[in-house]
């Protein structure tokens, strides 16, 4: 089982990241408009390349600006009935253990048992 504090930091983590995902996919697509636009541009236009990087730092700096939890690589998979981090089923959203004792219990319908 794990800690009642871990498995609230995940759920924060989860709040967070629910919340600012349009924001943090929006600057996404702002940032990769400027690549492909500095990709099109010559190499003798070097005044409007310079444009291009102010607007992409300006971009950068308020991506940078969200919450550090508010990043979908920090939230981490847990199962649902021990909160265990490891060893998790994305199918089932549970910990390979405690899948195996439900399968073998009949409580998941539609899987079979195995020996392993």
């Amino acid at each position: 089982m794990a800690k009642k504090g871990m498995i609230q930091r995940e759920r924060k983590r989860q709040k967070l990241e629910q919340k600012y995902h349009f924001i943090r996919q929006s600057l996404k697509k702002e940032i990769s408009k400027i690549k492909k636009e500095r990709r099109k541009i010559k190499k003798e236009r070097i005044d409007i390349l310079s444009l291009n990087e102010k607007k992409t730092a300006k971009f950068r700096k308020k991506l940078q600006s969200l919450p550090r939890n508010s990043a979908p690589t920090r939230l981490r998979r847990r199962c649902f009935s021990t909160g265990n981090p490891r060893g998790n089923y994305r199918d089932f959203g549970l910990s390979g253990y405690i899948l195996r004792e439900m399968v073998h219990a009949c409580l998941l319908p539609g899987a079979t048992r195995s020996s392993w």
